[in-house]
């Protein structure tokens, strides 16, 4: 087995290819041999940036290269990446020369204490404070809140992963943000480090604030797949109850006005409010009921465990 497979998501980045190449070759030195694979995944690129890749593939056979039929986005790129990467450790890298190659020997390193995820944190960023920092800073305080994952730097793409945690993430939609936070679902022991991060030179960015509210959406879904993903009739029954019990209690209230004050109930929106909130609650109920059916489904029909095992200890034979 390889030690090492490099994964590098390359969407237009023909001017930072042939730089980048130069630095990884100087920054994988350390892994001895043939023991590592550079795998670029063109995302539908609409410059040169294919064509760069087959070259350089031809006279470098450490080098494989993917090429999507499309646009798919980061996390459908990173995903092809790792159905391919035959390593030992698999690490991803951004191409636009702003995450530095030579920080994946100290994370590896990291990773052999014992961790099975090591995370990049850009400590000294090189990026605009208004557009990019802030919202970034938030976003990771927001990120950490919610999922109760906490790092300083979500959006690093720099990280170093143990192949088989590699195999048990599922990417999808655009959940690359959250690997950390899908890991830790897994029982992964992650850890950060600070690595070096420098200013763009080539291109720009392929993403900005408008990003934001799929950010959130994304956001919202991965901390049901952590906390509700086998249990959704807990997060929708809740709810349910908790409607139910505010419509039921309104719908008492009014009912005692009646009987005891001889206080009309017609022309009351509160009447309406309470019939409203109680037939949402059955409604949240019922969607609860709903989602066991599926999530059962979903794990017996393919024999999809719902723990996962770190290691087991057998006792040795006499």
């Amino acid at each position: 087995m390889l030690e090492l497979s490099l994964v590098i998501p390359i969407f237009n980045e023909s001017e930072s290819i042939p730089f980048l190449y130069k630095e990884l070759q100087e920054a994988l030195r350390w892994i001895p041999g043939s023991g590592y694979e550079i795998i670029f995944v063109d995302d539908g690129s609409s410059d040169n940036s294919l064509e760069l890749l087959k070259n350089m593939q031809h006279s470098d056979r450490q080098i494989v290269v993917i090429s999507l039929r499309r646009n798919f986005g980061q996390t459908a790129a990173l995903a092809a990446g790792f159905d391919h990467a035959t390593g030992k450790y698999v690490a991803t890298l951004d191409a636009d020369l702003q995450n530095d190659p030579a920080d994946i020997q100290k994370m590896v390193l990291k990773l052999q204490e014992g961790y099975d995820l090591v995370c990049g944190w850009r400590f000294e960023r090189k990026d605009s404070y208004l557009s990019r920092r802030l919202p970034s800073i938030l976003a990771n305080k927001l990120i950490s809140f919610i999922t109760k994952v906490k790092l300083h730097d979500y959006g690093c793409t720099l990280k170093v992963f143990r192949k088989e945690l590699v195999s048990l993430i599922q990417l999808y939609g655009e959940m690359h943000r959250f690997v950390p936070a899908l890991a830790s679902g897994k029982g992964a022991k992650i850890a950060e480090v600070k690595v070096n991060h420098r200013p763009r030179k080539y291109g720009s960015s392929k993403y900005g604030i408008t990003r934001t509210p799929k950010v959130i959406l994304d956001l919202l879904t991965v901390k049901f797949l952590l906390d509700y993903s086998t249990r959704p009739i807990q997060v929708f029954g809740l709810t349910g109850i908790f409607s139910i019990l505010v419509g039921g209690s309104i719908f008492l209230g009014l009912v005692i006005q009646r009987q005891f004050f001889d206080i009309a109930l017609a022309n009351r929106p509160m009447l309406l409010f309470a019939i409203l909130l109680l037939f949402i609650g059955l409604q949240f109920i019922t969607m609860g009921l709903l989602g066991e059916l599926q999530i059962r489904t979903y794990h017996e029909s393919q024999q999809k465990p719902i723990y996962v095992i770190r290691k087991t200890y057998h006792k040795k034979a006499d």
